[in-house]
């Protein structure tokens, strides 16, 4: 371990890009700040009928964070001191000139401070993003996925494999579901939206024998998770894992974050489809009730902290996986930092001090993005999009282990 970490702080001693804040008009994170989350407080403020206190809270939250500066947690908030000890130079400046991770996280905070999520009340655990989860549940596009499952019974076993991998990449992207992009590939196929594919190297890694635990830290539920949990049953039907750790945020957490509840939820929805869906949730069910799946938490998971700051019993958990797969955008910032990286800088590099090899499937939503080649980057770069953050493309990056199984092995997908 200390090695890794050596070779870690040796990229940030060589000169660190600046953190990203919301201060510069124009940028992603600004937006972010400015737009969408006094939209989303409008949101929250219309889904329940929440009474005086609740809206007046909400009100305040959104005038703060348009027009004020950052207001510490109230007296009576359980984890007031906690947040005063992580951003302590951050309170009374404008929300803009905090750290966008940072002030991201401690939106979501106060934002459940206002409902009334946090402490004694009606309205305590109520999860207030629940109407927008279980309404994407619900949905068309939903069924339609699922649906698809059975077109995939058939396929061969490698084919298959790359189409829930795919799934799973691409599942909280509207108009993506378990075929991809339509007209743009087929399973076995290069994706043109992929800015980095080491899907190769991260099947080698889960055909080692023994496969032992496969960790993955879920991002999104509904249409992601729904796609996560079938991507795992094949894990575990497929021999690429003995087992399966799920982790999932503590309680509610930038909108749409996977609880438990909704682990449940995903799992119901599953179970009661017809077709090979339903079979895949019945697997599913079944693992979770041997303990060949299992469902975990941190408090660390709602932390406005990079993973290189993780708790050591956190650190400890993961060192025991053979494989850690992060989903999703937020996870990647936390996991190499959400700073202004050159896009060529190496991934491996940035996540040497993990404890065990890594994997991250992400769909680019915010500007940061490390371990493209130079080719690649000039073409994006050329293209005149907003690919960095238009969720138009993503990445499949995976840091084997120093002194672990070789990566030449050929997946087994059977």
């Amino acid at each position: 371990m200390g090695e890794t970490r050596a070779t870690s702080q040796a990229v940030r001693d060589s000169g660190l890009p600046p953190v990203i804040t919301c201060r510069e008009p124009g940028s992603f994170a600004r937006g972010v700040m400015a737009e969408r989350h006094p939209a989303l407080i409008k949101q929250v403020r219309e889904a329940f009928p929440y009474g005086p206190r609740q809206l007046r809270a909400l009100d305040a939250l959104l005038h703060e964070v348009v027009h004020g500066v950052v207001e510490p947690l109230g007296f009576g908030s359980p984890d007031r001191e906690l947040w005063l000890a992580r951003g302590r130079e951050h309170f009374g400046r404008p929300w803009f000139d905090a750290p966008f991770l940072w002030a991201e996280s401690y939106f979501y905070r106060r934002l459940l401070e206002a409902v009334g999520y946090v402490g004694e009340g009606p309205w305590q655990g109520v999860d207030p993003f629940a109407p927008f989860k279980r309404a994407e549940l619900r949905g068309g596009t939903v069924e339609e996925e699922l649906r698809a499952l059975d077109d995939l019974v058939g396929l061969p076993a490698a084919e298959r494999a790359t189409a829930l991998l795919r799934a799973s990449l691409w599942g909280n992207r509207a108009d993506l579901g378990f075929r991809g992009p339509a007209g743009e590939t087929v399973p076995g196929e290069a994706d043109p939206g992929l800015v980095a594919d080491d899907s190769e190297a991260l099947w080698s890694l889960l055909a080692q024998d023994p496969a032992g635990t496969v960790a993955v830290i879920a991002d999104n539920t509904g249409r992601e998770l729904i796609p996560d949990l079938v991507l795992i049953d094949h894990l575990l039907e497929h021999g690429h894992a003995d087992r399966v750790v799920l982790h999932v945020k503590p309680g509610p957490y930038y909108v749409s974050d996977a609880t438990t509840a909704d682990v449940v939820d995903c799992l119901r929805r599953l179970g009661r489809a017809p077709g090979e869906a339903g079979r895949i949730g019945g697997r599913v069910w079944q693992a979770m009730s041997t303990g060949r799946l299992d469902v975990r938490t941190h408090a660390f998971y709602c932390a406005p902290s990079p993973y290189e700051r993780m708790p050591e019993d956190l650190r400890a958990e993961l060192g025991t996986a053979g494989l850690t797969i992060l989903k999703g955008d937020l996870n990647y910032r936390r996991l190499v930092g959400d700073r202004l990286w050159p896009a060529t800088t190496p991934f491996a590099d940035l996540t040497a001090y993990f404890p065990g090899s890594v994997a991250a499937l992400r769909t680019l939503k915010s500007d940061v993005v490390v371990g493209l080649d130079p080719q690649t980057l000039e073409g994006l770069e050329r293209s005149g999009r907003a690919w960095r953050t238009s969720g138009t493309h993503a990445l499949i990056q995976v840091r084997a282990q120093p002194g672990g199984p070789a990566l030449s092995a050929p997946p087994r997908t059977g």
